[in-house]
């Protein structure tokens, strides 16, 4: 075979086996995602015992202790229904009222939630967003 139709045919299998391996690897990063649902969602998905990845603001004054348990409620950024949320774990430093804050919770009765134990994560504000007027 002649050497500059080999270095081709090489460059030609070289292409396609790294085409092949990005577009498996975009396929699986985008088919492994999981959507945060708000607790509006996460409560209109029934009373199913599955797990959930649910997002939203931390109800202010609703922060308590338990012993080993951090109590709060979550509600939704237009302000509907709270759901308690009971999380054992490491709490963010940023973690207080009115933060935004994505959890991974499974229910428990009615509508109380677990959250999974180091799965607590606080958004940070957006220094973007516009500034009240005083």
């Amino acid at each position: 075979m002649d050497p500059a139709r080999k270095r081709k045919v090489r460059l030609v299998v070289a292409l396609s086996a790294a085409l092949l391996l990005a577009s498996t690897l975009l396929y699986t990063s985008f088919a492994s995602s999981t959507e945060a649902k708000t607790p509006s969602q996460v409560l209109a998905a029934g009373s199913g015992g599955g797990t959930y990845e649910m997002t939203g603001k931390v109800v202010p004054g609703s922060i308590t202790h338990q012993g080993a348990t951090l109590v709060f409620q979550v509600r939704d950024r237009q302000g509907s229904r709270a759901l308690p949320v009971h999380y054992t774990g490491t709490v963010p430093d940023p973690f207080r009222d009115g933060r935004e804050v994505i959890v991974d919770v499974r229910r428990t009765s009615g509508t109380t939630f677990v959250g999974a134990p180091d799965s607590l994560i606080t958004k940070c504000p957006s220094k973007f967003s516009a500034k009240k007027q005083a």
